[in-house]
């Protein structure tokens, strides 16, 4: 467990809008920063980070909370994991409590499988830094494709032994559990249970996720035995997952954004060479189509996506379909291929880092050009060619959004297949309208998901569900002030020497909260307040149960800001709830205790109509009459008048 004064200094050094920046595209507006959300799909931004308050919103999945929070939910990290990555990051040691190998198998099973991997990489950096037969194989085999010791430290490339037992013999000595290494795919079980090495004999990639932790790795063999497989991956588990990640894109992050561009290649080699080069915003799919997971990690930083391939025309023509499904997403695509055999591993090896940037400028082409490009006379005679042509390019274009780029296509696609340009129009927009439909909404998927989390009896009348979602937004508004003004000294008439916090909490103690992460939030509140603490909005902020933050972000956040000029252009004076705070206040408690009258009222009048004894009937009408003298007395501090 963290201690508490490291979980203190990792809060103070954490600057909310550069972690969450290091992953999304940021722009200042105003006092806040927007970007497009990581979490949905959408091309107007909705996600919004208050530096401010240290927290972020994203109106579009609903989800918020501080640095802590957005690391748990965009790379699934527990707790521990989110605040060592933030130590990590801001150089802050992590002091914890003595862990016995009895608390590492109390330890939750990803952040075990965690500690695996990260061991395996050491275990395998090491073995081919420091043991003979690493530096005579392993060692050697790098240095011969080229890559220095800079390239292989950043990597952690790596040796694995070719013993049967050289990994997990030293994992086991160091009480790592059998459990973790097959699930991570490090050892292998054998029928009498024992365990041995995956990687034998292997040079070792590890593959790593966006926030630098290692979750897999990719091992290939230098044996000439064609019985032996070239590469072995890891296998799926519940860290690693193939489509969710792409390699080097940890220490891509950065470039991708400052290039505005991302360029994508199939294997490691590639990504080692460019990368040494100097070209520092590349990553591989390892030899896969494109994710949609992976896709919306490169669509964080950039729209701008270059694809180098080292395959043949036709394995590139084959693949160009999927490839235009990116236009969906906003991306703009460009392909580059190389000459002669070459991938960009040997390209850049052979001609350099200046004529393979060179390379790319001059022969870049969008999908359509690329794709134009392949098309020979040969395709234009055979009818039936013709036609399959024709219906890709229709297919290809129709994916794009923007007509103007669907209108230019058109022309440059006609021209050359020698059609009638007006017809083949009309052939890309039905297409495009079967896609998409007539009204197409670019931004369907963004609308903005509301707080509307209101647990329901299984019967209730609609004045009763009238009644519920008038007591929740009440209480909802109390927890929203205790947040704002909570800490706040009281400075009213008749009232002095206290806090706003406790003095509503007083004041409330006769009131009970209904909503689960309300009725959670002031039990938290109350019981710090008889401690002598008054917590406030970084405290739940910050808070280890999630539902708690997320009542607070909710509570806090806001999606529009008013620009500094709006009273000036038009004189349009909007009200302050601070100017009279007093009627803020005490507006909030008495309209909750409104709606806890109205609901006891309610419950009178279902009582009354379900009795049919007398003395009962006189009970509960005393009792009604009782409360509607209460509810009178709130309503005339209100300054409303009741109907009923």
């Amino acid at each position: 467990m963290i201690t508490k004064s490291t979980i203190d200094r990792i809060m103070e050094a954490t600057d909310i809008v550069e972690v969450i920046g290091e992953f999304v595209q940021l722009k200042k507006r105003g006092a806040n920063y927007v970007g497009l959300s990581p979490f949905a799909n959408e091309r107007t931004p909705s996600f919004t980070v208050s530096p401010a308050k240290g927290i972020f919103k994203d109106f579009s999945s609903g989800k918020g909370g501080s640095a802590i929070t957005f690391l748990m939910e965009l790379e699934k990290f527990t707790y521990p994991e989110a605040l060592k990555w933030l130590a990590k990051k801001y150089s802050i040691d992590v002091e914890e409590t003595v862990e016995t190998v009895e608390n590492k198998e109390e330890q939750n099973r990803r952040e075990s499988l965690m500690r695996v991997t990260k061991f395996a990489a050491k275990f395998f950096h090491e073995s081919l830094l420091e043991s003979e037969e690493g530096q005579n194989i392993g060692l050697s085999y790098f240095k011969e494709r080229g890559f220095n010791n800079e390239t292989i430290e950043k990597f952690q490339l790596g040796y694995s032994p070719d013993q049967w037992e050289a990994f997990t013999g030293e994992a086991l000595k160091q009480a790592f559990q059998e459990e973790f290494l097959v699930e991570s795919g490090l050892s292998v079980k054998r029928d009498n249970g024992s365990l041995y090495d995956r990687y034998r004999g292997r040079v070792m990639f590890p593959i790593f996720s966006a926030t630098g932790q290692i979750v897999g790795f990719g091992g290939r063999t230098l044996k000439s035995d064609k019985n032996v497989p070239k590469y072995v991956n890891s296998p799926e588990s519940e860290i690693y997952s193939k489509s969710k990640v792409l390699y080097g894109f940890n220490l891509a992050i950065k470039s991708i954004r400052e290039n505005d561009n991302c360029y994508l290649v199939e294997g490691y080699a590639d990504v080692l060479s460019v990368y040494q080069s100097g070209i520092h915003n590349v990553v591989a799919s390892s030899g896969t189509a494109l994710t949609d997971d992976q896709i919306k990690l490169i669509g964080r930083q950039t729209k701008k996506l270059t694809i180098l391939y080292d395959g043949d025309v036709a394995g590139i023509k084959a693949a160009i379909r999927g490839l235009s499904l990116l236009y969906k997403e906003g991306f703009k695509v460009s392909i580059v291929s190389f000459p002669d055999g070459h991938d960009p591993d040997s390209y850049i090896k052979s001609k350099g880092s200046t004529a393979f940037k060179n390379h790319i400028e001059n022969t870049s082409k969008e999908i359509v050009d690329f794709y134009l490009t392949t098309v020979i006379d040969n395709d234009l005679n055979d009818p039936i060619k013709k036609i399959k042509v024709a219906d890709d390019l229709a297919d290809i274009i129709s994916n794009n959004l923007e007509p103007e780029f669907r209108g230019a296509y058109v022309k440059r696609a006609a021209e050359r297949l020698n059609i009638d340009e007006r017809a083949y129009h009309s052939v890309i927009n039905k297409s495009f309208i079967n896609k998409f439909g007539k009204g197409n909404n670019q931004n369907k998927n963004e609308a903005p998901v509301q707080d509307t989390n209101i647990e329901l009896p299984k019967e209730i009348s609609e004045e009763g569900l009238n009644l519920l979602y008038a007591e929740q937004a009440q209480e909802k508004e109390i927890i929203r002030l205790l947040l704002l003004y909570g800490n706040r000294v009281i400075d009213w008439d008749g009232i002095a020497n206290t806090y706003i916090g406790p003095f509503m909490i007083a004041e409330l103690s006769d009131v009970e909260f209904e909503y689960p992460p309300c009725k959670k939030f002031v039990d938290i509140y109350r019981k710090e307040v008889e401690n002598g603490i008054l917590p406030d909005e970084q405290y739940f902020i910050h808070y280890a149960d999630k539902e708690i933050v997320d009542l607070t972000v909710n509570q806090i956040a806001t999606k529009y800001t008013l620009s500094e000029n709006w009273y000036e252009m038009h004189k349009i004076l909007v009200p302050d709830e601070q100017v009279n705070m007093k009627a803020t206040i005490l507006g909030a408690i008495f309209h909750l205790k409104k709606q806890k009258v109205g609901k006891i009222l309610e419950g009178l009048r279902s009582e009354l109509q379900k009795t049919s004894v007398e003395a009962d009937q006189e009970i509960l009408l005393n009792q009604y009459m009782h409360m509607k003298k209460v509810e009178k007395t709130i309503s005339e501090y209100l300054g409303s008048v009741i109907l009923k």
